[in-house]
This record gives C-alpha cells, structure tokens and sequence, in this order.
C-alpha cells in the first residue's frame, strides 16, 4: 500500500523539479539586453535630508524596440522608489526580437 503513495510521491516531486528547470532557464533568458540611454535617478530632497541610502530593485517591461513599457518596483525605500521609476521609464534598451523583462538595481547614496 505505501509503494503506490511513495511512486505518485516521487512522480509528484520529480515534475515539480522539471517545473522549476523549465522556469529557471525561461528567466535566465531575460535581463540580457544593454541599455543604451540611461538617465541617473535624482536623489530625493528628502531622503538627502534624512541622510536616507539604499538600493531600489525594479524589473522593467520592454518592448521589442527598447523603449520601457512598464516599471514594477521590487524593493525599496518608498522615499527613493519613485524618483527610480522615473528615470528606468526614460532609459532605452538594445532593440530586440520581443519584449522582455530586464531586472533594474538603482543605488542611493548621499554625498
């Protein structure tokens, strides 16, 4: 009775295992694309102030001609997230076959 369990058990384990391969190399193929205008992010008045520093992750949806079609932020400091969307929808990419998303790692530092 437990051979049954432990086959669909190992059946189960051994798809989601090829699952995550399969997803592991679609992504792998994203984020490979150059920048080729890329505006600097302002850093906030008030983060200055604060003496606030960080790093905001985006991922950018681009289209196939390299302009930006949509920033989604990741992760950051929700003072210095928006002055990164700004600038990463001003950036232009390599053109491409199709649209891709591009990982975007923006730091702030005071100086």
């Amino acid at each position: 009775m437990k051979t049954p369990h432990a086959l669909r058990l190992a059946a189960l384990l051994l798809t989601l295992a090829l699952i995550s391969t399969f997803s592991s190399a679609q992504q792998s193929a994203e984020g490979e694309r150059k920048v080729v205008v890329k505006t600097q992010a302002v850093y906030p008045t008030l983060a200055k102030s604060m003496n606030i520093k960080g790093v905001v992750r985006l991922e950018a949806q681009v289209l196939p001609n390299g302009s930006v079609k949509r920033v989604e932020v990741l992760g950051g400091h929700p003072i210095l997230t928006q002055s990164a969307v700004t600038a990463v929808e001003h950036w232009k990419y390599e053109p491409a076959s199709h649209e891709t998303k591009e990982p975007v790692v923006i730091e702030f530092n005071p100086q």
